[in-house]
């Protein structure tokens, strides 16, 4: 059970502890666990959802630091640690690799201090800041990562809770700006537009109790974010079928989109 901290709302449910409840975790609280229990009952797939996000990291990730060359990885909303964390797949491949993760839950922050502690010849560190403030997140990142070589940002399951009223695309814009060519965007969304019964009832259900709202989008939508950049094949797929350098994938009817592209 995670411990209490000074000034921090325990009944307030938070997005990356209650994706930490689907998938199996205990760094969780009772406002995490009742929305996450409430969603599941209108949508039982969505601990799939959840471990398939997972998958398309693994894959990501894999893929960019084997393949690609990539050495930098910037991870946005990152969530609770568990297995297969973005440094572990990253030095795998390339031991020097450097890894900045983000986040605004302390409860994140503490267990990635403690657990996430990068090989010898790597690096890793943390940022305690709101995806939606690049200035912050981009300053935090500028000490361990080199802005003048490629750069991976990594967004998965987080763009669906920046509010359009926030301009999401302005935002991931924000993020491709400051980095040089031959960087990547890996991103993962909800989607409004996959077949899946129970959706809109778990988005609803989820909205009502949540201060932060997700916002499902179309793929069209999604494709906005990958405006200007060259989209690795498979392209954008719904979430288990984008495959290069996966070891498993999950249903293709998942209602969830995933896509990796390159800036030119």
């Amino acid at each position: 059970m995670p411990v209490n901290r000074p000034g921090f709302d325990v009944s307030v449910p938070h997005p990356a502890r209650v994706w930490d409840y689907w998938l199996g975790g205990k760094d969780n609280f009772a406002a995490d666990r009742e929305v996450a229990a409430d969603v599941l009952r209108a949508m039982p797939v969505m601990a799939e959802i959840a471990r398939g996000c997972r998958l398309f990291l693994a894959a990501a990730v894999s893929y960019l630091a084997a393949e690609a060359g990539i050495r930098q990885f910037l991870d946005i909303g990152t969530g609770l640690p568990t297995a297969n964390n973005t440094h572990e797949l990253a030095q795998r491949a390339a031991p020097e690799a450097r890894v900045v993760y983000v986040d605004n839950d302390p409860i994140v922050l503490s267990h990635a201090e403690a657990l996430l502690r990068s090989g010898p010849h790597g690096m890793c560190a943390y940022v305690d800041a709101d995806a939606r403030d690049p200035r912050t997140v981009l300053a935090g990142a500028e000490k361990i990562l080199d802005f003048s070589q490629p750069i991976a940002v990594i967004m998965l399951g987080i763009l669906h809770y920046i509010p359009d009223d926030d301009d999401p695309y302005a935002v991931v814009r924000t993020y491709l700006d400051a980095v040089c060519p031959g960087s990547y965007l890996v991103a993962s969304h909800a989607s409004s537009d996959i077949e899946m019964a129970g959706q809109l009832e778990a988005t609803d259900r989820y909205n009502s109790q949540a201060n932060i709202p997700l916002t499902l989008r179309s793929e069209e939508q999604f494709a906005g974010f990958f405006r200007a950049m060259d989209l690795v094949p498979p392209g954008i797929t719904p979430l288990g079928q984008w495959t290069p350098g996966a070891s498993g994938t999950g249903r293709a009817t998942l209602p969830t989109y995933t896509a990796v592209a390159r800036k030119p």
